[in-house]
């Protein structure tokens, strides 16, 4: 396939404006609604045949996701493309300035496995609302959602304003050479190092979405019946693969035992089990090698089932284990859960600050003192007090990640923004001018100008 005159098919149609018009992209975005719901059956089959996802889990967590995503820029995309004016300074006493947003062109997108219709269909909504033409590209991992999306989108829309494109390494590479006018990257840290260098490369600017070890601060005085059930699920929910999970949890030694024993029990309780409707495979084989690695018998506490056939890891924890376990120098990915325990806050704290910055952290608790400090001194891309992963479904929450954890954010207006550049205007009147900047120079000129600037 030749990429390169997708790319420049693409840049020919933008170049000509159409997509600058916001009747234009209103259209795309109903079109793009359109696909979903009239191929929603098709996905789920899909899907399920990637992770054995349930119907409902693919709908909360992604197709109901893409079509809040559709629904929320529909009802904005006017205001948020509205020039904006802003003040303007006495140097340039009767003009007028403004920002106004435009988009920048032909945008390249590389999705994720572990939601791959949210991931890769998210950002793609976000630059259509903007104005922009797009290259799609799904994860391989995810086989049969990359192969009907790729369908779905050359069925519905011009290839001149959005395309997908299929692919692994080699493809995603020769993708990589080509001038895109923005790179957004969903996926691993060490393969965002790559993304980034080869924008580098073009000056293209880049979003990159990575992951990283998001911490769970549990407290003494947290609630623990509420705290248990939103961590459990908010871990274990497609089998842990997912970006913000709580990758392991700091609980107070005071509460410590009894937070694992309702842990356990909760788990129990759910009835998670090998390839049933409330909990989905692990994505491939050797995901399930990797994480089989990582369960350690001196350390299991609870679970460690491994059916490599069906691809199924029984949710698992570890307790009693040193922080330079080979679990904590990875991103986990998967249904482990570590637990360790502490004795004052400050120790989970100065833990946290000493990794890099995550994705996400989260802290339950009742204390406003314990809350406000990990919220204060924890740097991190976004969370959740006394809850995990919810802070996702909002739609006015930029999402995104900080340091090793990603550049850049998006969801909503940060979506818009994130496709967007901010071209500054000023409009000058021809009515006066004031003849300060011009030559000759003199001192009494130079005073006019610093009483301009209002130095004093």
């Amino acid at each position: 396939m030749n990429y390169q005159s997708i790319v420049s098919a693409q840049h020919n149609f933008f170049n000509q404006n159409h997509t600058k018009s916001i009747s234009f992209r209103i259209k795309q975005l109903k079109l793009f609604r359109k696909m979903i719901l009239e191929n929603e059956s098709d996905l789920y089959t899909a899907i399920y045949k990637d992770f054995g996802k349930s119907e409902l889990e693919t709908f909360s967590s992604e197709i109901g996701l893409v079509l809040k995503d559709i629904s929320h820029a529909l009802k904005n995309i006017k205001s948020w493309s509205a020039k904006k004016r802003v003040k303007n300074n006495l140097i340039n006493f009767l003009g007028k300035s403004l920002i106004v947003p435009e988009p920048l062109g032909v945008c390249l997108v590389i999705g994720a496995w572990n939601y791959p219709y949210y991931l890769t269909f998210s950002p793609a909504v976000a630059a259509l609302a903007a104005g922009n033409t797009v290259v799609i590209k799904p994860s391989e991992i995810s086989a049969n959602t990359s192969a009907l999306m790729t369908n779905l989108v050359a069925n519905y829309f011009d290839k001149r304003v959005f395309t997908s494109v299929e692919g692994a390494v080699t493809e995603t590479t020769k993708l990589l050479n080509i001038k895109f006018d923005k790179i957004f990257f969903t996926g691993s840290t060490r393969v965002g190092k790559i993304v980034y260098a080869a924008a580098a490369k073009q000056l293209t600017p880049v979003t990159l979405e990575l992951g990283g070890k998001s911490p769970a601060i549990v407290t003494k005085n947290c609630n623990l019946n509420k705290t248990v059930k939103r961590l459990v699920w908010a871990k274990f929910f497609n089998a842990g693969q997912t970006c913000i999970a709580p990758d392991y949890i700091l609980v107070h030694s005071a509460v410590k035992d009894k937070f694992v024993k309702a842990v356990k029990q909760e788990i129990i309780r759910r009835k998670y089990a090998v390839k049933n409707k409330n909990y989905v495979q692990i994505v491939n084989d050797s995901n399930v090698d990797r994480l089989k690695k990582l369960i350690t018998k001196e350390h299991l506490s609870f679970g460690g089932v491994v059916d490599a056939e069906s691809r199924v890891i029984s949710p698992t924890i570890l307790e009693n284990l040193p922080f330079d376990h080979p679990v904590m120098q990875e991103e986990i990915f998967g249904p482990i859960l570590p637990v360790f325990q502490y004795n004052e806050l400050n120790q989970a704290i100065n833990y946290i600050k000493a990794q890099e910055k995550p994705l996400s952290a989260y802290v339950f608790s009742n204390s406003k003192n314990d809350t406000n400090r990990v919220l204060k001194e924890l740097s991190f891309g976004g969370g959740c007090v006394n809850d995990a992963v919810m802070h996702i479904s909002n739609p006015n929450l930029p999402f995104g990640g900080i340091g090793a954890s990603g550049i850049g954010s998006y969801h909503g207006e940060a979506g818009f923004a994130c496709f967007s550049h901010q071209k500054s205007i000023l409009k000058k009147s021809n009515f006066l001018e004031l003849p300060f900047k011009y030559a000759p120079i003199s001192d009494r000129k130079l005073m006019w100008i610093r009483s301009l600037f209002k130095l004093d």
